[in-house]
């Protein structure tokens, strides 16, 4: 029982380390969201902070109602975008530690 556990805590230690490291590419990755056909873009990187916003010059001079619906479309497509890179991306990490179903690790 002893090894085993000693195993186990390894293989956390070692997913541990894993993690930090694909949360750090993470936060240097970048993704865009955007909305009505592109007149909308807002560029987020991995750890939510927005880098940059587009809009249709076009758009300035329409429809602010729309243009404001549209910023909050595009903000939310960008953090779907982040949460399926993070899910593609962490996911995998505690496939091989045999947990019991519904284990949560603390972090």
């Amino acid at each position: 029982m002893k090894g085993t556990l000693g195993n186990m805590m390894q293989q956390v230690q070692k997913m541990q380390e894993q993690m930090q490291q694909a949360q750090q590419e993470m936060a240097n990755k970048e993704v865009v969201g955007s909305a009505g056909g592109d007149t909308v873009q807002i560029t987020m990187n991995g750890q939510h902070q927005v880098k940059g916003i587009k809009i249709d010059h076009g758009m300035v001079d329409g429809d602010h109602e729309m243009l404001e619906d549209l910023l909050v479309a595009a903000f939310n497509d960008a953090m779907n975008k982040i949460a399926d890179m993070q899910k593609d991306n962490l996911g995998g990490l505690a496939e091989g530690l045999n947990l019991p179903p519904g284990f949560k690790m603390p972090f």
